[in-house]
């Protein structure tokens, strides 16, 4: 229950699937997370009920497609905390399933905004915090569709792929600053988004199944799944880990 005690972590994408799971079992592992979402109602309601456990957890509202918004926002986690440990770049969207030749150009902007943008402004500001603090953790949520292709949501491969190398990038350029960077990416994890794709197939039921056979384990993940992998990169366990990928897919891309 202390393995990020005194550490002060933002998630963003926080109110609901991994973001959520990500925030419980940051705090209950010591930390103050600070919640970023622009889902206010469900954000706000896992702030206060981490809060009425006794888990220093506090929502700002944030999208973080908008550079102003996630500077503002950083800087009054800041404030009240007085420090930045770590940041999780989790926010993040599926966008359509057409062939390409059939997407338009907001169709695409949309997602990049959000997967690409958003782990640029995210790290762009949290970098001076985590030099302040004499270094950190950066995480950024991939995929195994950053690893991998698949004939589908061509926005979403593009945007994950682009997020992979981000952040191995970024893990050159602050290593010298004891800032680590690394990328997490999971496999079909049983949250919103992927129920949300399951039920545009049509049939529900079926999808689960065959996603699951998708796994050698057998299986979809489920959201604790990727917070444990979340909190051992921000902990000091991972004090010699930088640009690495950690990739929590059942064995999907063992293949």
């Amino acid at each position: 229950m202390s393995r990020l005690q005194q550490k002060v972590v933002i998630v963003t994408g926080a109110a609901v699937g991994l973001g959520r799971a990500m925030v419980i079992r940051m705090a209950q592992e010591g930390a103050a997370v600070a919640a970023f979402d622009v889902n206010d109602g469900e954000g706000q309601a896992l702030a206060a009920e981490q809060r009425e456990r006794g888990l220093d957890v506090h929502y700002w509202h944030c999208d973080v497609s908008r550079e102003a918004e996630v500077a503002q926002a950083i800087g009054d986690v800041v404030t009240k905390f007085g420090r930045l440990d770590a940041i999780v770049n989790n926010a993040g969207v599926a966008g359509v399933s057409k062939p390409t030749h059939e997407i338009s150009e907001a169709e695409w902007d949309f997602v990049q905004a959000i997967n690409v943008k958003g782990v640029f402004f995210g790290t762009k500001h949290a970098v001076p915090q985590l030099r302040k603090a004499g270094g950190g953790s950066i995480i950024n949520l991939s995929s195994i569709y950053g690893l991998v292709g698949a004939p589908d949501v061509p926005p979403y491969h593009a945007s994950k792929g682009a997020v992979r190398l981000m952040t191995k990038t970024d893990a050159l350029l602050y290593a010298r600053d004891r800032i680590r960077v690394n990328s997490i990416h999971p496999g079909f994890i049983w949250t919103p988004m992927v129920a949300g794709y399951l039920r545009d197939g049509g049939a529900p039921e079926a999808g689960h199944a065959a996603l699951a056979a998708l796994h050698p384990l057998g299986h979809i993940g489920e959201a604790d799944d990727v917070a444990w992998g979340a909190v051992y990169l921000v902990s000091d366990e991972a004090k010699f880990v930088t640009g690495a990928e950690l990739v929590i897919d059942g064995g999907y891309t063992a293949r």
